[in-house]
């Protein structure tokens, strides 16, 4: 690596620490003072550094905006992959990462089941927000106008004694997904499967997805799949912290 790029580097990952002095600088990257100020001054000229005063500097602009458009450029579905193949091998149970598409979700990915018996779904499927987990998950986060918005425009076919049937009836149970980080439905939208589910946020904090466990009720009692919860929450913010993600 040339060695002025690999010092350039260095001050901006000292940098990322918080505002430096140029002696302090110096002093980590090795060099004369001499060097880090021609160093510095060729990374304030591109943005990347701005200087607080005559001895202190910051990360400049230059660096968010491409923290950004690189934030922005990460596929859910490629992060999210690795995460939900380790998930699946675990419980040995379905998988789903889905998104929100207009008055739908959208199965974007998916790891099969190894039981012999398994829910039917595919890759592209579209299923109903007011009786899937993921639809809940995705739906609850959405600001309070277009929550509503959406929460009245949608339909609620009945699909089994379960599912809700109502917008305050959805409204309600959106409040209670908010509140405890998670979706259920509890054979809500076929009658022999129950599934739980989780938001994936961006590194804006928004919900960008929502991955799912997905179990036919004859494997798996109600009680027993609770018991994956902790894992399944723990995927979903190890993939939201690949995305950027603080929260």
């Amino acid at each position: 690596m040339s060695q002025s790029l690999e010092r350039g580097l260095a001050a901006l990952t000292a940098l990322a620490e918080g505002p430096q002095t140029l002696d302090g600088l110096a002093q980590r990257l090795g060099v004369h003072k001499t060097t880090a100020m021609r160093l510095l001054r060729t990374l304030e000229s591109g943005r990347f550094v701005r200087r607080e005063d005559a001895h202190r500097y910051r990360l400049g602009s230059a660096v968010f905006a491409l923290a950004h458009q690189a934030l922005d450029d990460l596929d859910v579905r490629e992060v999210a992959r690795p995460f939900l193949a380790g998930l699946g091998e675990r419980t040995g149970h379905t998988i789903h990462l889905a998104m929100l598409d207009e008055d739908q979700v959208v199965y974007i990915d998916k790891v099969d089941s190894i039981h012999p018996v398994r829910m039917y779904s595919r890759i592209g499927r579209r299923a109903p927000l007011h009786c899937t987990a993921v639809g809940k998950a995705l739906v609850a986060e959405l600001g309070q106008q277009e929550r509503e918005r959406l929460v009245r425009r949608i339909g609620y076919p009945k699909l089994t004694r379960g599912t809700i049937d109502s917008p305050d009836r959805y409204l309600e149970e959106l409040e209670r997904v908010r509140t405890r980080g998670y979706a259920t439905d509890r054979s809500e939208h076929e009658e022999f499967t129950h599934c739980i589910a989780a938001p994936v946020r961006n590194h804006r904090g928004d919900v960008v997805a929502a991955m799912s466990i997905s179990v036919p009720k004859v494997l798996l009692s109600w009680e027993d799949l609770l018991g994956w919860l902790p894992d399944l929450r723990r995927t979903a913010a190890e993939i939201s912290r690949e995305l950027g993600s603080r929260q």
